[in-house]
């Protein structure tokens, strides 16, 4: 028989969302912070040459600026206002989290500090975004005022503009994130990524069907890429709602005359504990000596770095070398930062503390050396799943020959975080039904007392 929150579950439809108004509010909030969002892109910021800065732009597309490009919806090329986008925050925030597992005092706050520690935490990584994103934009200004013919006046007020301008969008960023998550629906920060790589799917649909008609790409191929987008994305949706569920035992307890405990529960372990940022570290990583060389192509090079042009050209989209150094670096950041994410000894301990035990494994360090066997091995399947995402765009660049790129990590997060949203949509519902329920349960009730 169906539990009371799966005939609820089951009953969800168009009626029971058009009466969650509580629902709606979130809904229109989240639209209109994507919206502030989006003009924030199409604002550049004061001294840019634009058609200047648009033709340079077109040497580094195939670079990390290029991936930036796609995440922040074109800001980049446009240099807006928003042209760091979130990345200085998920920089701090990743950083934080790594020295949360090294650092002793971080690491206590992150153990035993509760939800204070966690605030606390959270308050470091907005410090380290500030100066992550004040180091960014000052890189870019400096860069830019060094540009022949990309700002029309270079000089200190540009570069203190620039940095003002450019860090004060970061952080404006950031705290819509954090008013769409708690305000909104879904995860803002994840959201504004999400918006920003949505923005740009439609050229990169146009320019494959342009590819198309000029003949530089044939209609099999553009069949191919559309029927593999398909299968990529049920593939993404497979993957990433399956789990390993380790059943979980608790003994009954006897207090006074009453028996309490004796209940089973599930300890969930995705396949992709990692997530999406294996990939963006590669990627990050490949595509930095390729930009670094772009910027220098000009330059005068040393005699004995004379080759590096040459090799730098083998780290781009398609290219043998870079699909086997960037499948090698997404299984190590998969397991690297699975590592950091899930401390199978954590676990183990806080089971141990509130009486829980997995059945036939003895609490304590077998229970541990037992979750960290079971994650190896579903982290070597979502390391595969992860690296032949990824890879299968970057065949078919390297086999049809073509620019047109939109790679298996935008699709990653794109799939990703509609079904976060979507989950996040279903459980406000969910909730609005149970609120109802009790409603008119207390309105019997009332009734009977009278």
């Amino acid at each position: 028989m169906a539990s009371a929150a799966e005939q609820l579950a089951a009953n969800m439809n168009f009626q029971a969302f058009a009466k969650a108004t509580e629902l709606h509010k979130r809904i229109w909030f989240t639209l209109w912070a994507m919206i502030v969002y989006r003009a924030g892109c199409y604002i550049p910021i004061p001294g840019i040459d634009a058609a200047a800065l648009q033709q340079a732009f077109q040497g580094q597309a195939q670079g990390i600026l290029g991936m930036f490009n796609m995440f922040s919806g074109g800001a980049v090329e446009r240099m807006a206002l928003f042209a760091l986008n979130v990345m200085p925050y998920i920089s701090a925030s990743i950083i934080v989290q790594l020295l949360g597992t090294v650092y002793p005092p971080w690491e206590k706050l992150r153990k035993e500090g509760g939800e204070a520690g966690r605030k606390q935490l959270n308050q470091y990584t907005r410090y380290l975004t500030v100066v992550l994103a004040l180091f960014q934009s000052f890189g870019i200004a400096m860069g830019l005022s060094q540009s022949p013919g990309l700002v029309e006046n270079p000089g200190l007020f540009f570069i203190v503009s620039t940095v003002v301008t450019l860090t004060g969008g970061t952080m404006f960023l950031m705290w819509l994130g954090e008013q769409i998550t708690s305000r909104g629906v879904g995860n803002g920060i994840s959201l504004i990524i999400f918006a920003g790589i949505v923005a740009v799917l439609p050229r990169y649909v146009a320019q494959a069907f342009e590819m198309a008609r000029t003949g530089a790409m044939s209609g099999g191929a553009l069949f191919l890429i559309a029927a593999l987008v398909i299968a990529v994305t049920v593939a993404i949706v497979f993957m990433e709602r399956s789990q390993r569920r380790l059943l979980v035992q608790y003994p009954k307890r006897q207090v006074g005359n009453r028996m309490f405990g004796g209940d089973t529960s599930f300890l969930p372990l995705k396949i992709n504990t990692s997530g999406v940022i294996p990939p963006i570290f590669a990627s990050s990583l490949l595509l930095l000596p390729t930009t670094v060389m772009g910027f220098a192509a000009t330059a005068n090079l040393p005699e004995w770095l004379q080759w590096l042009p040459a090799a730098t050209g083998q780290l781009q989209h398609g290219q043998p070398l870079f699909m086997l150094l960037y499948g090698g670096l997404i299984v190590f950041f998969c397991f690297f930062y699975t590592s950091v994410v899930f401390s199978p000894e954590d676990t183990a301990e806080n089971l141990r503390k509130y009486g829980g035990f997995l059945p036939g494994i003895r609490p304590g360090k077998r229970t541990a050396e037992y979750l960290d066997f079971v994650l190896t091995r579903l982290t070597v399947i979502g390391a595969a799943y992860i690296t032949i995402v990824c890879l299968l765009p970057e065949a078919l660049i390297g086999f049809y020959n073509v620019q047109f790129y939109m790679g298996g990590t935008s699709l990653l997060i794109v799939v990703s975080v509609t079904m976060d949203t979507v989950a996040q949509i279903q459980s406000h519902l969910l909730a609005h039904q149970y609120e109802g329920l009790i409603k008119r349960s207390k309105l019997r009730g009332g009734g009977r007392g009278r």
